[in-house]
């Protein structure tokens, strides 16, 4: 039955994951060049219908669930058991056939995913809950069914009906509860345009994406998305690419130089050579990726489905021997029947067809009261076995923006402040990540930013202008090289910086420096996994320096700098090898791939749509420490589960000897209604217990 499939789409054996097919050779991505012609875009309907099944059937089910919820009020209103049970009597002529009646609809209607999911789970030869479930309700159906047409005997119409009723809903929050995962495609293909400018002669005509050819020339404005992979013919710019290849900078481009598709232009317009479309592009591969490791992320079988496979054989196998014994002892057949039944309907677990839904929905919802969005939930109660945490630094472990660390002055005619103050001067108008840096650092001191005259850009080398009279230049260290002006030895330190010299009339007045800030929470988060036996490292896009410097001041047990988005799969992989329990962190498209290979895939909510649609695991405030508390909180969601499946099945190994009379020489047999009851209570006990979790995410 595909909705079981669905709902168990998160299955995973790891020890038999195939990771050949994810093995792509170390090259640079503009080299990804594949053979092939095929010019078509991707089709952007590739998630949407596996997305609007999995709704549809969880529309089925809740419908399904009402109707038999209806239906069931009445029939246990008229059932002659429950009327017993109370104490009171309303019959109405053709009492029996008005139940039948009844249910047979919920038995049809109500139970047809099931006996559909009965076939599929029977074709595989892979019984489990839903053989289990479908052989309950029939043999209480058929059985009733006979007494209403003279086999003597009592009716379980009221046990059938709420049986199905029970396992509906089971199913219906359980669907709803894994809903989403078919959405990441969908959001990779929506980060290329839809349309592209391309230049023929004098004529600009906006195209489809799909119209795209190799070699077409397009046109590519301020702000927008590069639609294809190609080369610059006329014109730089700074390119955002950090979506996709996780580098925090924007990098300049100039002619010559090559641009990603989905990458977004910054301050200038550029004409593209377009080099790649479609199947061949960059992002296209990313997308290759991503599906790929999602398809091998849905095999980890679920411990109710198992103990639902153990629980069939052993109630058909007790069902069965029940009739052979009361056959055997010499008690009429009708009598040994009735034992039979009443061992198969007890046998069917409806404290099991709750146990993992109502654990799953409770630390779904407490989660994310607490900033945790949980898209997979076999990954999130896999968390508590994480040996190794990759995570990507920029936007992760750092705040993703360049912020001015230090301001320092070399002279004695200027402050910090002045220098800082005449630098804006010439900054403000530039897009450039070092000139946002400063200019948001002077907003946040309040100061008002001077105007330049005769601005002038030093070209690679930095700008010049006039302001208050006086001539100042914001240089690189390069121009300071080539003037033979000496770098004062202070000016570098072993962090992460970037820094940027100040001249006020030719001489060095100061120089101002900038870093990508390490977050405040990543230290601390850092010592929690550490104290838990977990391996902290990175993996970013960004330079070798940079990377050991914030390394070294977080105290991780490692990093890879300079890391392409098929190298942090990889990463994962290795780490996977050697025989890690993987989870990766990270904001990007460039994540996305390596989040859906890593054991548990934890995308951080300040990030990409797309990485946090195929991460398992969404973390709304981008605070390290999250995953911390996700880690715990993780620990005791499975806790619970596997409480709840001990009073589920635990209930079974005491009630089913009971029903089929292992103590009548004693003179007790358990009865059907009371051992509804029975049922009843270990249902209502597995649904306090799995309450208590909400205490669980308080006390961290």
């Amino acid at each position: 039955m595909e909705n079981h499939e669905h709902h168990n789409h998160d299955e995973m054996d790891h020890s038999k994951m195939d990771h050949s097919k994810m093995k792509h050779k170390k090259e640079d991505h503009s080299k990804m060049n594949h053979k092939g012609g095929d010019h078509s875009g991707h089709n952007p309907g590739h998630g949407e219908h596996g997305h609007d099944h999995h709704k549809m059937m969880i529309a089925d089910f809740r419908k399904r669930f009402w109707v038999t919820l209806v239906l069931t009020i009445p029939i246990l209103f008229f059932s002659p058991m429950i009327q017993d049970f109370f104490g009171y009597e309303f019959l109405l002529p053709g009492n029996p056939y008005i139940l039948f009646a009844l249910s047979t609809i919920v038995y049809f209607y109500g139970g047809w995913p099931f006996l559909k999911g009965f076939w599929s789970e029977i074709k595989k030869g892979a019984p489990g809950m839903m053989t289990l479930i479908s052989m309950a309700i029939s043999v209480a159906y058929f059985y009733s069914t006979a007494t209403v047409f003279g086999l003597r005997g009592e009716d379980f119409f009221w046990e059938l009906s709420t049986l199905i009723a029970i396992m509906l809903l089971g199913h219906w929050i359980e669907m709803k509860s894994v809903l989403g995962a078919s959405k990441a495609l969908q959001l990779l293909v929506s980060m290329m345009p839809a349309e592209a400018h391309r230049v023929k002669g004098d004529i600009i005509e906006d195209i489809p994406l799909e119209d795209l050819l190799k070699d077409d020339v397009i046109l590519v404005k301020p702000g927008e998305k590069v639609p294809a992979d190609g080369i610059i013919v006329d014109g730089s710019s700074y390119l955002n690419e950090s979506m996709l290849t996780g580098e925090s900078k924007p990098v300049k481009k100039d002619e010559n130089d090559k641009v990603i598709g989905g990458s977004v232009n910054g301050n200038s317009t550029l004409k593209v050579k377009v080099e790649h479309t479609g199947k061949d592009s960059y992002l296209n591969k990313v997308i290759k990726m991503v599906e790929e490791a999602q398809k091998t992320k849905s095999k980890m079988q679920n411990l109710s489905d198992r103990a639902a496979k153990w629980l069939t054989y052993i109630a058909l196998a007790i069902g069965f021997g029940t009739l052979a014994v009361w056959l055997i002892l010499g008690f009429p057949f009708v009598y040994a029947l009735e034992r039979m039944v009443t061992v198969m309907v007890i046998a069917c677990p409806h404290a099991l067809g709750l146990a993992i839904p109502l654990v799953v929905a409770i630390s779904t919802a407490v989660s994310a009261q607490n900033g945790l969005l949980i898209r997979n939930r076999t990954a999130f109660e896999e968390s508590r076995k994480i040996s190794a945490l990759l995570f990507d630094k920029t936007g992760t472990l750092t705040k993703g923006d360049f912020g001015v660390t230090r301001i320092e002055s070399v002279s004695e005619t200027y402050s910090s402040e002045e220098i800082l103050r005449l630098s804006s001067a010439l900054e403000q108008s530039s897009e450039h990540p070092i000139a946002v840096g400063i200019i948001k650092k002077v907003k946040e001191d309040n100061m008002t930013i001077p105007k330049p005259e005769n601005f002038n850009a030093i070209t690679g080398k930095g700008v010049e202008a006039n302001v208050e009279g006086k001539q100042v230049k914001v240089v690189s260290p390069g121009f300071l090289r080539d003037e033979k002006i000496t770098i004062p030895e202070d000016a570098y330190s072993d962090a992460a910086e970037t820094v940027v010299f100040v001249l006020i009339e030719g001489q060095l007045a100061g120089y101002i420096a900038l870093a990508d800030e390490i977050r405040p929470e990543s230290a601390e988060a850092i010592k929690i996994f550490k104290k838990n036996n977990i391996k902290v490292l990175m993996a970013t896009g960004d330079n070798e320096k940079t990377a050991k410097a914030v390394s070294d001041k977080l105290g991780l047990d490692g990093y890879y700098a300079e890391v392409l988005p098929h190298q942090k799969v990889e990463i994962v992989e290795e780490l996977q090898n050697k025989g890690d329990f993987v989870a990766m962190t990270g904001d990007g498209v460039n994540d996305a791939p390596a989040l859906a290979k890593a054991d548990v895939g934890i995308a951080v909510g300040s990030g990409t749509d797309v990485a946090a649609e195929t991460a398992d695991i969404i973390l709304v405030n981008s605070n390290p420490q999250d995953i911390a508390n996700l880690i715990l909180f993780g620990k005791a969601t499975y806790n619970k589960m596997i409480q709840n499946l001990i009073w589920a099945t635990g209930y079974n190994v005491v009630a089913i000897p009971l029903a089929a009379g292992v103590l009548y020489s004693s003179g007790f047999v358990l009865g059907p209604a009371v051992g509804a009851v029975f049922m009843s209570l270990s249902t209502i006990i597995v649904a306090i217990n799995a309450q208590l979790l909400k205490r669980k995410i308080g006390k961290k």
